[in-house]
């Protein structure tokens, strides 16, 4: 236990100031890859604090340190900062300026809950036991993603466990998601080139229609989930692009559908990937067609550890009181944070942004998407809780 009350004060003396850095980034996005600004203005913040030691893992990333006043474990805490490309609708007074860039998915209210909590843990260095490792990620938005850069750069050397949050407006803003085990799922995308033969509109006995093949491919891929998979096991399949065709009177030599795969299981994620070619190479086989396919396995499954998500859990009970606590089932976004998982104990936490107006609710990824701000708050006081939790 901590000493609340200082907490408690220095909690109220940055909250207006993390708003005020929320809102700098949603109002200047940058997509991944691409955050040149994002990341110098983090680097900057950081190294004003003092006693952090600052640096640059890669071109568009930071990484901080803090040093605690006696030797202990490592934990290291991540935000990711990139934008995605989508025209902003929310017309908010500090709406993106930069034109199709949107902060769609929270990113910008995570970048500024962990540097309100670098601040705050600086300040209280002495109660410290070990090292806090701050993680400012570039590129979560983009497969392969900024978490496999910046380990190869070596962040997680020596760390003993890592801690994750995202905002989400599909949990009450008050409460906060818990999950053992998977918190989302693995996240995979292919492509499927159906090749036939061109030809007159008029006369299709002399063509090989790829239109009408592709079409057999969509629906037949639908029985995959239905008729291939134990129903006890969560998968969804989506064909989400099908391009073909430049003239009414014109039957095209191809056509190209692409779509997403998401699941949790290792073995299923490798079977369907299996199956969705071979229904592809039998329809197309049985109508003297061809067909070029490829399947990407993207982000893996974000599985909690299970000590370190109890201790996360005991944390907010003892701090913030249990009714903060909401129980989640797994979902089926991705999220590149397993990399770090796969490499060290963890868990990935959801902090509650929905606002109680209905009607300002969307979905991540919508032009119209935003956070109550009042969760920043709840984020904040986790991160600043869990050294003195999870470095003991």
């Amino acid at each position: 236990m901590i000493e609340t009350k200082k907490i408690e004060d220095v909690l109220e003396a940055v909250k207006d100031e993390v708003v005020e850095w929320r809102r700098y980034f949603h109002q200047n996005p940058e997509l991944s890859y691409q955050e040149v600004n994002t990341s110098q203005f983090v680097f900057d913040t950081l190294k004003a604090f003092g006693n952090l030691e600052v640096t640059r893992p890669t071109k568009t990333s930071v990484m901080a340190r803090l040093l605690g006043a006696r030797p202990g474990k490592v934990l290291a805490m991540r935000a990711d900062m990139d934008a995605l490309p989508i025209k902003e609708e929310t017309c908010l007074p500090f709406a993106s300026k930069n034109p199709g860039v949107m902060h769609a998915c929270g990113h910008d209210g995570h970048t500024a809950m962990l540097l309100g909590a670098a601040k705050i843990l600086v300040q209280m260095q002495d109660q410290i036991e070990g090292e806090v490792r701050f993680i400012f990620q570039h590129a979560e938005e983009a497969f392969p993603g900024g978490a496999k850069e910046m380990m190869a750069a070596g962040v997680l050397e020596g760390v003993d466990e890592i801690i994750g949050l995202h905002v989400f407006s599909f949990i009450p803003e008050g409460k906060i998601g818990i999950a053992y085990g998977h918190f989302t799922a693995n996240s995979d995308t292919f492509d499927i080139e159906v090749v036939g033969k061109g030809g007159h509109s008029s006369q299709p006995q002399d063509s090989v229609d790829p239109i009408a093949i592709g079409a057999q491919v969509v629906t037949n891929l639908q029985h995959i989930i239905s008729r291939n998979v134990d129903p006890t096991e969560r998968v969804v399949v989506s064909i989400t692009e099908f391009h073909g065709g430049t003239a009414k009177n014109i039957i095209p030599d191809t056509i190209k559908i692409g779509g997403s795969v998401r699941s949790f299981s290792q073995e299923v994620r490798v079977e369907v990937s299996k199956l969705i070619e071979k229904i592809t190479k039998g329809i197309t086989e049985a109508h003297n067609a061809s067909y070029v396919y490829h399947y990407e396995f993207g982000y893996a499954s974000v599985f909690n550890n299970h000590d370190t998500t109890k201790k996360m859990e005991r944390l907010i009970e003892e701090e913030m009181g249990s009714e903060y606590i909401l129980k989640v089932s797994p979902f089926m976004g991705g999220e590149d944070f397993s990399a770090f998982l796969q490499e060290v104990p963890g868990c990935f936490i959801g902090i509650g942004a929905s606002f109680k107006e209905a009607e300002r609710n969307y979905p991540h990824h919508h032009p119209r998407f935003d956070i109550d701000e009042n969760s920043l708050q709840t984020g904040l006081k986790l991160l600043v809780n869990a050294p003195f939790h999870l470095l003991k």
